[in-house]
This record gives structure tokens, C-alpha cells and sequence, in this order.
């Protein structure tokens, strides 16, 4: 799944640049939506986030492409890669700046972990 957004003035550093922890709720917020798409009814908590290091800055108005795909699911969990690019203002393509991978577990009321069903929702196809 792919999701954007848009670097604005107050997701800055105090270089000017885009602030490591604004990308990092990103990458948590637009992964567990991608999780919670996949397996609808469950409750899905973040715990993991493997390799962080930004190896680019971004740029204020830059429009980041979040590229979120499922690398593995256990009985109880399932990881997700996240590629980040930024096209960045005038640019004529797009830039690769990050890229992670994210465990979800899925609980119960009670916290506890429980099994993740067998079937996924599938992913519609853009017409």
C-alpha cells in the first residue's frame, strides 16, 4: 500500500529540515493502518522497528510516499518494510530517504497476544 503526505513547516528540525521523530510517527501511524486493513477486527500494537537511520534529509514541501508492504506474519504477529521517497519541491523523481521494518502484534482485551487469523483481506486493485 502507498500513502502521502506533506513535509509542512511544523514537521521541522531546527535545520530546516524534516524532524527524525515526525518520520518515525509516520512510518508507525501509516504501517498500522496497512496492518489494520489486512486483518480488520483485530487489535494490532506496535513492537518492533528494526535498522533506524535516516540517510537523507528531506526538504520542507517535499511529498513523501510512504511504500508499505507485508514481508511475514507468525501466529501472533506480522511484519511490515517501509520505503520512504521524497520528491522534493521542482524535483522531476522521486528520491529513496528511509526505509525500516515494523512488527505488529495482535492482542486481546486484556493485553495479552492471541492468534492473527489465517485469511487476509485482500487488497483491492486500482481501476
Amino acid at each position: 500500500m502507498d500513502t502521502f503526505t506533506l513535509v509542512r513547516p511544523e514537521h521541522l528540525n531546527h535545520h530546516g529540515y524534516l524532524f527524525g521523530g515526525a518520520m518515525l510517527k509516520w512510518v508507525d501511524e501509516f504501517a498500522w493502518i496497512t496492518a489494520s486493513r489486512e486483518f480488520p477486527g483485530c487489535t494490532l500494537v506496535t513492537v518492533a522497528m528494526n535498522d533506524i537511520a535516516f540517510k537523507r534529509r528531506v526538504l520542507p514541501g517535499s511529498i513523501l510516499r510512504f511504500h508499505i508492504v507485508m514481508q511475514g506474519q507468525g501466529t501472533t504477529s506480522a511484519r511490515y518494510s517501509v520505503e520512504v521517497y521524497a520528491d522534493e519541491p521542482g524535483a522531476v523523481e522521486e528520491k529513496w530517504v528511509f526505509s525500516t521494518r515494523v512488527t505488529f502484534v495482535r492482542v486481546d482485551e486484556t493485553g495479552l497476544k492471541c492468534p492473527l487469523p489465517t485469511v487476509r483481506r485482500q487488497q483491492s486493485a486500482a481501476a
